[in-house]
């Protein structure tokens, strides 16, 4: 059965081998267990015992039919790895099957399935490239939707090549919600980018901790500045600045550092990496932590790989599609909780909460200021099963937040009579400073180093100068310190902060900092802390949201 799926998916790759379809009479051929091929000779199918085994069947014979009814057989699961809410409706067979296509330039773009519920609009699209496609990645000038105004609707979208099929398998999703049942929506893409890396060697020492400049001066790329930084557990911090000749490259090109052994393998980073961090003027800043040894050994190259444009194909790629809430209307409901949540600051509500069958999502909100809970894991507890909670990116303003779980291991349509419990784990306090002085002497190209404490907890503190700039360490023996948020100094009364020069990640173990003053030109200084937080990582908070039927 694989070896006939393969090779059926690979017809599908040769569209002119097969004839589109009379869709009303495909299904009806379907529901009489038979189907006639494009030579008009009935193919009948063998009752099975198992009912898995008789739909697989079913639908590879329809694959003989029509590669568009053959999209129904795609596997979305590695494409919604992180939207398995998406996965669950399409498992229930729920969703608005669209299955509309549009060529230009010999590049295919369909849309499969819509979900339209109340908390968000998802497209299930493929894009497959004509024939001369070498596999690489592309993206968009824009994608998004517009309404029956013509305004863009933007949203988030990733896609992965699946070579079997010869397509780009992809979703988009936007938070926007249609106010009515149904809506009438156009699905644009603009300008199609063929991209894909490239590399540019770099004489990099890893023993030399100074600053070292490297004048690239091809592929767009101007210049790239490495700085090391010694790690604890014999790790080195790698920070690169990137610039770039080409301004179409500024916020559409990445790159990253890479050590290849004599194996001519990549070496792996030690921890969690910080890419593309921009600054104003257009730089592109990485900071990779390597173990040392790994970093140090004989025999390692040193490459810049970034991101380019390989071709451009311009052009406007558009459906008109009208999505209806229909499929997920059943399971959906909408309550306005207002049940305090203990923070600490007597404040903070968990709003409201809206329930679709793929997904919940929690709105909390607390009075007057900058909010972000101080919790970093978070679960919801939906009748015994747990769900992971993420916190997206959007800015809902000052004193709002949104916590999102994806439905996966439930019936959607039993989620009404479940009960429901947040789960908040993994707490982080933030506290503000006191007003001791941390005193640095001495200061020189020679590491310096002292320890002081703060509400009793030990800080050990470490300082140099590096380039003309002055580094400032700080690090606890004590885990429960979640780490020092940054330093500043007092020029008369207004406060001098230094810049951060590690991207610190909220609730890990290493609660290391490292604050930068450059141009710094005295030898000593005096300075102060101006935030640091606590870390109870076995703190747990529970909030019954709604009792089950």
């Amino acid at each position: 059965m694989e070896r006939f799926e393969k090779k059926i998916k690979n017809e599908m790759k040769e569209s002119d081998n097969i004839s589109y379809p009379d869709f009303d009479k495909m299904w009806s051929d379907i529901q009489q267990d038979e189907l006639k091929t494009k030579g008009g000779k009935p193919v009948v199918i063998v009752p099975r015992r198992r009912k898995r085994f008789a739909l697989i069947a079913g639908l590879t014979v329809a694959l003989l039919a029509t590669p568009v009814y053959g999209a129904l057989t795609y596997d979305w699961s590695n494409i919604l790895s992180f939207r398995e809410g998406i996965q669950t409706v399409l498992d229930q067979g729920l969703g608005q099957a669209i299955e509309q296509s549009i060529t230009k330039e010999d590049v295919t773009l369909t849309v499969h399935t819509a979900f339209l519920d109340d908390n968000r609009t998802v497209l299930l699209y493929s894009l497959k490239p004509g024939a001369s496609w070498d596999g690489k990645d592309l993206s968009f000038d824009q994608i998004g939707l517009k309404d029956h105004k013509g305004n863009l609707i933007e949203g988030r979208y990733t896609h992965e090549w699946d070579d079997e099929l010869g397509v780009f398998q992809g979703y988009f999703e936007t938070d926007w919600v249609a106010k009515e049942k149904t809506t009438d929506v156009e699905f644009v893409i603009e300008n199609i980018k063929f991209i894909g890396d490239a590399s540019l060697p770099i004489n990099y020492d890893p023993n030399d901790l100074n600053k070292q400049v490297f004048q690239v001066q091809k592929g767009g790329i101007g210049s790239v500045t490495l700085e090391s930084f010694e790690q604890p557990e014999d790790k080195v911090m790698l920070q690169s600045t990137i610039t770039f000749t080409d301004p179409e490259m500024i916020g559409e090109s990445w790159g990253r550092v890479e050590g290849i052994n004599d194996m001519n393998k990549s070496i792996k980073e030690a921890e969690t990496s910080s890419f593309g961090f921009r600054t104003a003027t257009g730089e592109t800043v990485n900071k990779q932590i390597f173990k040392s040894d790994a970093l140090r050994e004989e025999g390692i190259k040193f490459q810049l790989t970034y991101v380019h444009t390989l071709e451009t194909i311009g052009g406007n790629w558009s459906l008109n599609l009208a999505l209806s809430k229909k499929q997920l209307e059943n399971g959906s409901f909408k309550e306005v909780l207002n049940i305090p949540l203990d923070d600490g600051s007597g404040r903070t509500k968990i709003h409201e909460m809206t329930v679709t069958p793929s997904q919940v999502r929690l709105i909390i909100t607390q009075g007057g200021e900058y909010y972000s809970l101080p919790y970093r894991d978070y679960q919801l507890d939906i009748g015994g099963t747990l769900l992971t909670g993420r916190m997206p990116g959007k800015n809902m303003g000052p004193n709002k937040m949104e916590l999102h779980f994806e439905i996966a291991g439930i019936d959607p349509m039993t989620l009404a009579n479940q009960p429901m419990t947040l789960i908040a784990k993994n707490r982080e306090d933030e506290f503000k400073g006191d007003n001791n002085p941390i005193h640095l002497t001495g200061i020189s190209a020679k590491p310096q180093s002292l320890t002081t404490h703060i509400k009793g907890y030990p800080i050990s503190w470490t300082y140099y100068m590096k380039d003309n700039n002055l580094y400032v360490e700080s690090l606890s023996s004590e885990s429960t310190f979640g780490g020092v948020v940054q330093t500043y100094y007092l020029d008369g009364k207004e406060r001098q902060y230094g810049t951060p020069a590690m991207l610190g990640i909220l609730g890990v173990a290493n609660n290391k900092n490292m604050d930068v003053y450059e141009n710094f030109d005295k030898t000593k200084l005096d300075i102060y802390i101006s935030n640091y937080t606590i870390h109870k990582r076995n703190d747990e908070l529970r909030v019954p949201l709604k009792p089950g039927k």
